[in-house]
């Protein structure tokens, strides 16, 4: 098969592409979704459009080709390259042209006057094909719901013309640059960007999780199925599963995206990476949403992160910290981390943070990241506290300190 740059499967560029960020350290032969000449189309595609990204670290068993960005240089994420390469016929690209060149702004034109106009500028080129109406039919509702294109009723007639462009881009490339970048299906941020004639060159970002560009397809059809109330077919490795998409979690701490998710199988909700997902298929309306809805409504106000497994009985933490009158930083942290909790003043030096939750095991990380201001901590889990002061007591050990100090 000879190589080509533009792809018709997303899905399969879109693991290939994972594979790459993420699991660089393998060799060509390890890679199984292909064959060997496969691997090197899909190798030669993407240096195509990241060779600014490739490299490569030679060893014994031989070349580990991998991804490397660095996120504090690069003014756009650069998997955004993978959705500007869908594959189109040579007829395809030239009625769209045609399209846009014949359609007024003002007042619309029927497809019998669309025809003529067709007829008329391809005439003079015999080696092109006159398209049938069916097609210039299908390609014109495809614009329409894209936006290009507008429809307009005149008695019993169908009349069509172009969108017009009223907004001024130019305002929003500020806006636009950071949408691309910090929020979920960033691609259309990016796409707005191509319209303009310099890009907002001067975000920058820390912790900047690009990965996720490459969900946004699968991103996109979740949102639509949760706003409407329409079951999902989920098929990852293979498996499909049937479910009732809920809700959509980011997380700011790893960058990863999560489904809850009501499973018909199941029984139960659970969460669901959707970078896992291979694909979703959206199905009809659930008429008995608002039974599950109520469902959701009153657990997920007592999730802490995106664990399901503990969602029979709550349980009530406490944590004291004490805090200086000049580290009004440390109480702006614990009002902007809360989640499900509540923040109380116990006195000048106390504060008191407070929550309910299924499963108290999660807030174990975030916790420790106050060790050391922490004077007070209850749980009516005793095993969680333990536990929490049980790895406290043994990290003091290991690093040779006292663990009477380390609490004052």
């Amino acid at each position: 098969m000879a190589y080509s740059e533009l792809i018709k499967d997303f899905n399969r560029i879109r693991s290939y592409l994972r594979s790459f960020y993420v699991y660089g350290f393998r060799h060509r032969n390890e890679y199984n979704q292909k064959s060997a000449r496969g691997y090197d189309n899909e190798r030669r595609r993407v240096e195509s459009w990241l060779k600014d990204y490739m490299t490569f670290r030679q060893d014994e068993d031989g070349r580990r080709v991998f991804l490397s960005v660095d996120s504090r240089s690069i003014q756009e994420n650069p998997l955004y390259q993978a959705f500007r390469a869908k594959s189109f016929t040579d007829g395809d690209i030239t009625l769209h042209f045609l399209l846009m060149d014949i359609l007024p702004e003002e007042e619309g034109i029927t497809i019998r006057e669309i025809m003529e106009k067709i007829v008329d500028r391809l005439y003079e080129f015999d080696s092109l094909d006159l398209p049938d109406e069916s097609t210039v039919r299908i390609k014109l509702k495809e614009r329409v719901e894209m936006g290009l294109v507008c429809i307009e009723k005149a008695g019993r007639e169908t009349r069509y013309r172009r969108s017009r462009d009223t907004l001024k881009l130019e305002k929003w490339d500020a806006a636009a640059a950071f949408f691309s970048e910090a929020a979920p299906l960033g691609v259309i941020g990016a796409y707005l960007q191509d319209r303009l004639s310099v890009r907002f060159p001067f975000f920058r970002f820390k912790h900047h999780y690009i990965l996720n560009a490459l969900d946004s397809e699968v991103l996109s059809d979740l949102l639509d199925a949760v706003n409407e109330h329409r079951l999902i077919i989920i098929t990852s490795h293979r498996e499909k599963e049937e479910v009732l998409p809920m809700l959509i979690y980011c997380s700011t701490q790893t960058g990863r995206q999560y489904l809850l998710a009501w499973s018909f199988l199941r029984e139960q909700f659970y969460f669901s990476r959707i970078d896992r997902m291979d694909k979703v298929q959206i199905c009809g309306v659930y008429a008995d949403h608002n039974a599950i809805d109520k469902r959701i409504n009153d657990i997920y106000t007592h999730v802490w992160g995106v664990s399901l497994d503990r969602v029979t009985q709550l349980e009530h933490i406490e944590m004291t910290l004490e805090v200086d009158p000049d580290e009004q930083y440390i109480i702006r942290r614990l009002e902007r981390e809360k989640r499900c909790g509540t923040v109380a003043q116990v006195d000048d030096m106390h504060w008191k943070f407070s929550a309910d939750v299924y499963d108290p095991y999660e807030m174990v990380p975030w916790l420790r990241t106050f060790i050391g201001r922490i004077t007070d901590l209850q749980c009516t889990d005793a095993e969680m506290t333990d536990r929490f002061w049980k790895d406290f007591a043994l990290m003091t050990e290991f690093y040779g300190g006292d663990e009477d100090e380390a609490l004052s």
